[in-house]
């Protein structure tokens, strides 16, 4: 659950500044918006959900 929500979050960063820096527009935010909502209700949402899991804790296991 604090996964998604921190990542849930920095997407949201992300995406606000790719609208304020580099011209995205609302529009194409919103599509992308609604893209990862339908995404969500697929059978790939949990193999997406896995490799996102995955990939968290290969980067939480690098020691700099």
């Amino acid at each position: 659950m604090i996964l998604s929500v921190s990542a849930a979050v920095l997407l949201g960063v992300v995406v606000f500044l790719f609208f304020r820096k580099d011209g995205l527009k609302v529009s194409h935010a919103l599509v992308c918006a609604l893209f990862g909502f339908y995404l969500a209700g697929t059978a790939i949402a949990p193999s997406i959900k896995a490799g996102g899991a995955s990939l968290a804790s290969l980067l939480g296991g690098i020691k700099l």
